[in-house]
């Protein structure tokens, strides 16, 4: 995939050095002469193309005609609504991402400016450590269809309701698929006759609304429901 990264900074230069990691092609372009040193010194020469990104002749030296992705990194949303529209509207580029520095300019970034997917960096701040703060032990991976779908990774705990039943026998919630389990240095393929043990690390592609139902059935028991237990008369 050919993907031209507009960015002045940091963030356009870690986003190219990963992608190039991935085979992809990059071409980044960067418009602060102060930063150039730094990123020749970690990116090869061929891919840096240095200039206003928003100038048409630079995009065009850039290859954007040929560019499948286009992505609006740089630190003024103004700038990064402009590329996303002159990217698809004058050069027909086939997907556009833009990322949002102030997030109340949020609502200008959508299909009047051809922005197929806006990154909100303070929300997704926001999101990331919320996800941390959970005590639970459910960790997203991926999220995916902006966040309606996600990845997860859950550590089978003692007590959780599916310790010991087979695969066939849970009651996963609706949208939920079991895809590999891992066991100590086994990575271990989904099978209905596949049962389930304290320590297994469950991968899950499930809806985000529904984690919290994956998590109680993997996860650990709900101290509330414990102590609400009968006691059967007895007491210590």
């Amino acid at each position: 995939m050919f993907v031209i990264i507009a960015s002045g900074g940091r963030t356009g230069a870690q986003l190219a050095s990963f992608l190039i990691a991935q085979k992809h092609k990059v071409h980044l372009i960067v418009d602060r002469t102060e930063v150039l040193a730094r990123i020749h010194s970690e990116l090869p020469t061929e891919v840096i193309y240095q200039g206003d990104p928003t100038n048409p002749q630079m995009l065009e030296l850039a290859g954007i005609r040929e560019c499948q992705v286009l992505a609006a990194c740089t630190t003024v949303d103004a700038d990064n609504l402009v590329l996303c529209y002159m990217a698809r509207n004058h050069y027909g580029v086939p997907r556009t991402i833009a990322r949002i520095n102030n997030p109340r300019n949020a609502w200008l970034f959508d299909k009047k400016f051809h922005v197929d997917v806006a990154l909100n960096q303070a929300d997704l701040m926001s999101r990331l450590i919320a996800e941390e703060m959970s005590l639970g032990d459910m960790m997203t991976l991926v999220k995916l269809r902006k966040g309606e779908v996600a990845l997860v990774e859950e550590k089978i705990a003692p007590g959780a309701p599916a310790v010991g039943k087979m695969v066939r026998d849970l009651e996963l919630p609706a949208n939920c698929t079991l895809a590999a389990i891992i066991r100590k240095d086994e990575v271990l393929a989904v099978r209905g006759e596949t049962d389930l043990r304290v320590g297994d690390e469950v991968l899950a592609v499930i809806a985000s609304r529904q984690k919290p139902a994956l998590e109680a059935l993997l996860g650990r028991p709900n101290v509330s429901n414990i102590a609400a237990a009968p006691s059967n008369g007895k007491s210590k």
